[in-house]
């Protein structure tokens, strides 16, 4: 069965504006009753903060836990919640001014769709979107102070609207650039293209009962993102219904979700898929705004969007036309030619029931049949459950192509319906594993082919427009690390997931100390003495390892000056670049050992300078700051080869403080009853003055993680304080106060 194309239908979306508005005015004056609605949802509803202020919801239905899990957000995170939903419903410059109004043209048509479609859901899924803005709703009515100007009027519409994905349009400037539609990129970003930051994305481990001490599947989630992504760990119980810990992005109560249920668990990594194409259509010279299509002509459609703006004390709007065809949006005009983008399910309004469905899963069958909804645009799931089955697949919307794809350089030419795609590439033809040999899948954001090296995935059996194999150093080691045969118990998959060790250094450090030591003339003093220590480093990033320092400086320094413009960064960089043919020993080498030298000369001035010393300590210079917590702290950049990923921003002392990367954890073992430990970095709430803005930094810094609390028995023994969520006169269990 394959999957049709959600087409752009602008008719809709003209629609949907004359059946909002009248909607919001009667939700509006219906608030008296919906405060009413609010009580009894609090009724309906406990929270049980428990150690480290993990929210624990329990609740009678799905609306009274999506209340909670709107009123917990906001307890936590506060304006960034409301803000999120207004920016999703294209309002931000109603509320502060003009400086907003690209957000919200950018966003307003997605609310548009939202709203004509809302009916179309499932009735479950419903419940918890308008549970959620109920419970947002309420939390700004008795914190009024928290939300200057800001009004308790969300809907569910706008809830869903924070799980329609707007379509990537990086392609599409580039086809663009191409068509001199926009101008041409210039400096060094002409020079080097787009660089995608190896860091952004994810690690992912699952393992078989085979590979297991105790017998029972495991499974490891390690989201990489910025430490202001709004992971928020929680678990949300009803029973009979659903009962599931993991994590639920601030801003909705969906979004991106991975974590565990009784009887199953995932998780998710980036990927890269190959989303849309630019078609070339004949402008029909007889009939303004049509085109030839199939031997005929068709009509385009023109769109007004108005969007309003705070203008000093008064309110203004300004409004701004886009044309469209069956097949997308219209991006240009020229010559003609009009050019249309054809995108995959972007802006689908399915995320959430799908979501729902694999939280309520009870086995694959069921879990890979939620999935077959095909509603999240991309990401790798990597899976495992407790009747011991690991799973993984690289997931899309994925369009099914009738020729080459035009990438993101080429507006394909388009006559007929033979020349488009029509359909995406159905859930069951997608790369998938299910329990490959050896017992382990891994993804570290690289390509589908080598999740299992025993049974690598193909890159001939799936169509051109799929990535193409590349395996990079965090991904080799992490085959290094789960790749064997040992059985591993789930402290022991904890402790190599915090394996120190950056890869890049153990393939090319003999080659740069072999430079050094035959430079001319010969190295004496510092350099010499450097270069002794690196041949005595553990080559790890450990806090207490020195070396580690020295040689980053020296990496960023050989690879600037080494790399020429235009040219294939590796092979300028390495003896060996990556190759398909020997995908787990390469890169390696040095391939200009004078530059390698030269580099590792200013490398060891340039770190005494920076630093204090050029045999500085990885920790003494990596620190994790939150609120009064300052500690070493080991991990660095994926493309080092770490997988213990982290990327740090300056001080104003000169340390190096972790911002992103690694930070949310969670291990779980099938065993009959799940069995888990987490850490989140950040903590549970962003607000400086709660006692969960930073109770965990100190923890993650040192490796350790909690045990989760999901059973009822664990949750009682570690509940802290209990609650109803803005039941008047209950006492607030927040982790702000």
């Amino acid at each position: 069965m394959t999957a049709p194309v959600r087409p752009h239908r602008t008719p809709r979306r003209v629609r949907a504006r004359a059946w909002a508005f009248p909607a919001l005015l009667a939700v509006l004056a219906a608030a008296p009753s919906l405060r009413a609605q609010d009580s009894t949802l609090a009724r309906q509803v406990e929270i049980r903060r428990t150690t480290f202020g993990v929210p624990h919801i329990r609740a009678e239905n799905l609306k009274a836990a999506g209340y909670a899990l709107g009123y917990v957000q906001l307890e936590d995170y506060g304006a960034v919640v409301p803000l999120g939903l207004l920016r999703a419903r294209g309002e931000l410059a109603l509320h502060f001014g003009h400086d907003s109004i690209e957000s919200d043209f950018r966003n307003r048509p997605n609310w548009l769709q939202a709203a004509d479609s809302y009916h179309l859901l499932d009735q479950d899924t419903r419940d918890v979107y308008e549970g959620f803005a109920a419970g947002v709703n309420r939390y700004i009515r008795l914190h009024p102070t928290e939300f200057p100007g800001m009004g308790a009027d969300f809907s569910g519409i706008d809830a869903l609207t924070t799980d329609m994905e707007l379509p990537d349009a990086s392609g599409l400037r580039q086809v663009l650039r191409k068509l001199g539609a926009l101008p041409p990129r210039t400096g060094a970003a002409a020079a080097e293209g787009p660089t995608p930051n190896p860091d952004e994305g994810s690690n992912a481990w699952a393992f078989a009962p085979s590979r297991t001490k105790s017998g029972k599947a495991i499974l490891l989630r390690n989201p990489h993102l910025n430490w202001n992504a709004g992971y928020y760990e929680a678990q949300v119980t009803v029973p009979g219904v659903l009962d599931f810990y993991g994590d639920y992005r601030i801003g909705g109560p969906f979004q991106t979700i991975g974590g565990f249920n009784r009887h199953l668990g995932w998780s998710t990594t980036n990927n890269d898929p190959d989303p849309d194409e630019v078609y070339a259509l004949d402008a029909d010279p007889a009939h303004p705004d049509h085109v030839l299509f199939d031997g005929a002509s068709i009509p385009l459609h023109r769109e007004v969007v108005t969007v309003q703006f705070r203008n000093g004390d008064a309110v203004a709007e300004e409004s701004r036309e886009s044309w469209s065809s069956p097949l997308g949006p219209v991006v240009h005009r020229a010559n003609g030619k009009v050019y249309v983008w054809h995108f995959g399910g972007a802006g689908d309004w399915h995320l959430g029931q799908m979501w729902l469905r694999m939280m309520r899963a009870q086995n694959l069958a069921e879990w890979k049949n939620a999935m077959r909804l095909l509603a999240k645009p991309s990401s790798n799931f990597t899976y495992a459950d407790g009747d011991g089955n690991v799973f993984y697949v690289w997931y899309g919307q994925v369009p099914s192509l009738p020729g080459p794809s035009g990438g993101d350089s080429v507006a394909l030419p388009a006559l007929s319906s033979a020349q488009v795609w029509n359909h995406l590439i159905p859930f069951d033809s997608l790369p998938q594993l299910r329990n490959p040999k050896g017992g382990y899948l891994q993804n570290e954001n690289d390509s589908f082919q080598y999740t299992n090296l025993n049974q690598p995935l193909l890159a001939a059996s799936f169509p051109p427009s799929f990535p193409a194999p590349r395996l990079g150093l965090r991904s080799q080691l992490a085959l290094q690390l789960v790749g064997g045969k040992e059985k591993l118990a789930l402290e022991d998959v904890i402790r190599l997931k915090h394996s120190m060790r950056m890869l890049l250094a153990d393939r090319v450090k003999d080659d740069l100390l072999a430079a050094v030591r035959a430079a001319s003339p010969p190295p004496t003093g510092d350099v010499a003495a450097a270069a002794e220590l690196l041949a005595h480093w553990d080559n790890t990033v450990a806090p207490e390892s020195r070396g580690g320092v020295l040689f980053e400086s020296w990496w960023t320094r050989y690879q600037r000056t080494a790399a020429a413009p235009g040219a294939d960064r590796e092979a300028v960089v390495f003896k060996r670049p990556w190759t398909a043919a020997d995908p787990t020993h390469t890169p390696a080498g040095l391939a200009d050992p004078k530059r390698a030298a030269d580099a590792f000369a200013w490398a060891v001035d340039e770190t005494r300078r920076r630093f204090g010393a050029w045999d500085v300590a990885w920790g003494d210079v990596h620190r994790v700051r939150i609120d009064g917590v300052d500690e070493p702290i080991g991990g660095c950049n994926g493309a080092l080869g770490c997988f213990r990923v982290l990327w740090y921003e300056p001080a104003a002392d000169g340390k190096l403080v972790a911002a992103g990367g690694d930070g949310w954890i969670l291990a779980v073992e099938f065993d009959g009853t799940p069995r888990a430990y987490s850490v989140l970095a950040y903590g549970e709430s962003i607000k400086p003055g709660s006692p969960h803005h930073s109770d965990q930094a100190a923890m993650f810094a040192r490796k350790e993680l909690k045990p989760v609390a999901f059973t009822e028995q664990d949750i009682e023994r570690l509940t802290v304080t209990r609650y109803r969520p803005g039941l008047e006169g209950a006492t607030a269990g927040g982790s702000n106060k």
